[in-house]
């Protein structure tokens, strides 16, 4: 599909209504077979956290039995508005979730609660899931690839109640007439998110990617109760409300051909993308040192980053939550040891001293030069002074777990199963991984295994 077929709202939305499920590329469902696999334990994870078990109680009141769609990691389902809240809030709260670099965000947990949850209710095929996340997501992505958004914004909750739509609405048969417009509709409905919230450890945070979740169906039923959207919702709320410019060529260019979704990365530590490029940057430099290294013969450490990942530079973090979006503290803790995964951005790790006082002697600068070349490289340099008078660089040029740098498979499969065994049980982990592997030949994905994850 060219970026000359006609207005390139009707070209996203006749994109995820009309593109037969054939069409998409083996290994663009493959990628969200992954993906699926990836973010289903994050979600479950996330929904045992104490205000999600407390919201989910309270939101679900009186409401047992009234669904078929699963809330992940509670036991129990619910009608798929509320299933896909929940789910979508969930799947934000560790920061441990797939996301793309070109999209400015994280497309997967913004469209696979919503169409999760409407597939189980109307209990649909894991064929016909598989192709609404996958057309979705591009939607989500390209829309985000052509926002220069505002700095300020948070992603979440912006572009994904445009795919989150756009999904149910091919999986609810929507007349492909009514596509454009409900993309329209759905794209005057986003949140005026507040990236500060990540650096006050502030969880509100978290119900941005809940209100994609939520959103994005409710959008699907006001169009259809005869609620109208203005004439292209999408160019006003990107160029003027969230970002300083959007270019509808960039939306549509090769749209069909080239697929954001196998440009994107899986996360092997619960941070922002971004830090992780500065961890890149310290394996770099510890492997050239070529020996242990103990906290104590740090005299200090320089990060040099593009303006996104020195956004991060928060040395004290407050609770296990503004871990995830701390540069300094992420390199302490993981320098200090003894931790690893969740544990290593823990309360427990906020509160240890050594990791404390380590990343107070963690400064980190934005080089504008980096920034320059961001998003094609995700450049980081980084600078170890040690007491002995002994300066190792280490560098990031591309992070690690971008296509260009794939993270080795088992490195996945560790994450999934650290995540899932202590959730479900060694067996039940390994029932779910299978069914998602198969999800293609699942008839129903309300009954994709025997249990509720």
């Amino acid at each position: 599909m060219s970026d000359t077929a006609g207005d390139y709202l009707d070209a996203l939305a006749r994109f995820v209504g009309q593109t037969p499920a054939q069409a998409i590329p083996p290994a663009v469902l493959a990628r969200t077979r992954e993906i699926l696999i990836d973010t289903l334990p994050v979600i479950a994870w996330g929904m045992r956290q104490p205000p999600l078990m407390v919201l989910t109680q309270t939101q679900l009141a009186g409401q047992d039995g009234a669904g078929r769609a699963w809330v992940i990691g509670s036991g129990r389902s619910a009608e798929r508005i509320n299933a896909a809240m929940l789910n979508g809030i969930a799947g934000a709260w560790l920061d441990y979730d797939e996301g793309n670099f070109l999209a400015n965000g994280h497309p997967g947990i913004q469209v696979i609660p919503a169409a999760f949850a409407l597939a189980q209710e109307r209990r649909l095929s894991g064929s016909a899931l598989l192709a609404a996340i996958a057309l979705s997501y591009e939607v989500v992505a390209r829309i985000g690839m052509a926002t220069q958004t505002r700095l300020i914004v948070n992603p979440h909750g912006t572009f994904g109640v445009v795919g989150s739509a756009l999904a149910c609405a091919r999986l609810a048969g929507l007349a492909p007439g009514r596509l454009r417009e409900l993309a329209s509709l759905a794209a005057s409905c986003c949140m005026a998110t507040n990236r500060h919230t990540m650096l006050n450890g502030a969880t509100v945070r978290n119900w941005y990617a809940g209100h994609s979740g939520f959103m994005g169906p409710m959008a699907l039923r006001m169009v259809e109760a005869g609620f109208t959207g203005p004439s292209d919702g999408v160019n006003t709320t990107f160029s003027l409300v969230l970002g300083e410019g959007f270019s509808p060529q960039v939306a549509v260019a090769e749209l069909g051909q080239r697929w954001l979704l196998l440009e994107g990365y899986l996360k092997l530590y619960p941070t922002a993308r971004y830090a992780h490029s500065a961890i890149d940057a310290l394996h770099d430099a510890l492997a050239r040192l070529g020996g242990p290294l103990a906290p104590a013969d740090i005299e200090r450490i320089d990060v040099r980053a593009y303006k996104l990942a020195a956004f991060l530079s928060q040395q004290e973090p407050t609770d296990w939550f503004g871990t995830r979006f701390s540069i300094p503290f992420a390199l302490a803790t993981l320098l200090v040891g003894g931790r690893d995964g969740l544990a290593a951005f823990s309360d427990e790790a906020v509160a240890d001293p050594e990791v404390r006082a380590l990343a107070r002697r963690v400064h980190v600068v934005e080089a504008p030069d980096l920034t320059a070349q961001y998003p094609a490289l995700q450049r980081v340099d980084l600078r170890l002074t040690l007491r002995d008078g002994r300066v190792i660089e280490g560098a990031c040029h591309i992070t690690s777990g971008e296509p260009q740098r794939p993270h080795p498979a088992a490195a996945l499969a560790r994450k999934y199963q650290d995540l899932a065994v202590p959730l479900w049980g060694a067996a039940r982990a390994e029932q779910l991984h299978r069914a998602l592997l198969d999800i293609d030949n699942c008839p129903d994905v309300s009954q994709l295994v025997d249990f509720s994850p």
